[in-house]
């Protein structure tokens, strides 16, 4: 019973610690707008002068008022 019992232990923190390692992998580092970089188009959101309200509405490259995650 004491080798099913340390199989068993051993089993679930492998698993614990590939669970933990996958996690720390999909997190995604912090990310600040960015404004007057965005090309034409490519925009994040709404812009800060509020001349449109959704990404992807930029009317020129290197607008000051529209931004982009970095």
């Amino acid at each position: 019973m004491n080798k099913r019992v340390i199989a068993s232990s051993t089993l679930a923190s492998v698993l614990a610690l590939a669970l933990g390692q996958a996690q720390a992998a999909d997190a995604k580092p912090p990310q600040e707008k960015c404004f007057g970089v965005t090309k034409a188009g490519a925009n994040d959101c709404a812009a800060a002068d509020g001349s449109h309200s959704c990404a992807g509405q930029a009317k020129k490259d290197n607008d000051v008022q529209d931004w982009k995650y970095v």
